[in-house]
């Protein structure tokens, strides 16, 4: 079930990379971040198994620029050996972009609901002093989360804040192509990557709500084993949070 409210939430950095996964071997970014980065940010602010983000739009802030740096990277992907960097090190060139700031709007899916995970303990009540009350609206505020968000690759930290209202999206209409939706996980786990096409940024802003995204709701939402330490950790950050809210 989606919910109908919609949350938003300033992100931005002084570099960026949403890798295009057509282009091999040098890195070259899309204009904009992707939905799937954006609902990555979310994640790192708040994540519950209960519900899942349903990015809506994202807003582009600054004038899209780019610029070309050289990174050391390594030829092998990470196995079961151990990699020696000496030897599989690389130095490839990658067209990023900078000063980037966007502003995501998204709403709560739920595919079960229940009194004890209704949208309003994550996202607050309707109303119009109501906006304290979600614990992501409280999270945002604080700068808290559970890891250090990043735009595109982890070196490119990204820093977030509640809008002000002051922001406006560049007006500018920009041609993408095709474009990396997300990695769909079906019931086994499989991934299968989703792409949408045709799309562009249109006055400065790049709409996610399309079918692609109503698909990715009905992926898999892979869990740690219940008796895991990662569980005992989630479980134990979910109580105190549900304390703070009851207070």
């Amino acid at each position: 079930m989606l919910d109908d409210r919609i949350v938003r939430v300033k992100v931005k950095g002084d570099f960026a990379c949403f890798t295009r996964p057509d282009l091999k071997v040098e890195r070259m970014t899309y204009p904009c971040m992707t939905p799937s980065a954006a609902r990555g940010i979310l994640d790192s602010i708040l994540w519950k198994p209960e519900f899942q983000w349903y990015v809506r739009r994202i807003q582009i802030l600054n004038p899209i620029r780019f610029c070309t740096i050289k990174r050391n990277e390594i030829n092998s992907k990470q196995g079961r050996s151990p990699i020696m960097i000496e030897e599989k090190r690389a130095q490839r060139n990658s067209v990023i972009l900078r000063d980037v700031a966007y502003i995501i709007e998204a709403s709560i899916y739920r595919k079960q609901t229940s009194d004890k995970n209704k949208p309003e303990k994550y996202i607050g009540r309707k109303g119009i002093d109501a906006d304290n009350d979600g614990m992501f609206i409280r999270r945002v505020k604080k700068g808290q989360c559970w890891r250090r968000p990043y735009l595109g690759v982890r070196e490119f930290s990204a820093e977030f804040m509640t809008p002000d209202g002051s922001e406006q999206p560049i007006e500018e209409t920009i041609p993408i192509g095709s474009m990396l939706f997300d990695i769909f996980y079906d019931s086994n786990g499989k991934p299968e990557p989703l792409f949408f096409h045709d799309v562009a940024i249109r006055n400065g802003i790049l709409n996610c709500e399309i079918p692609e995204n109503d698909k990715m709701m009905l992926s898999s939402h892979i869990q740690p084993p219940i008796d895991s330490e990662v569980s005992a950790a989630i479980y134990e950050f979910n109580q105190q949070e549900e304390e703070e809210v009851a207070r």
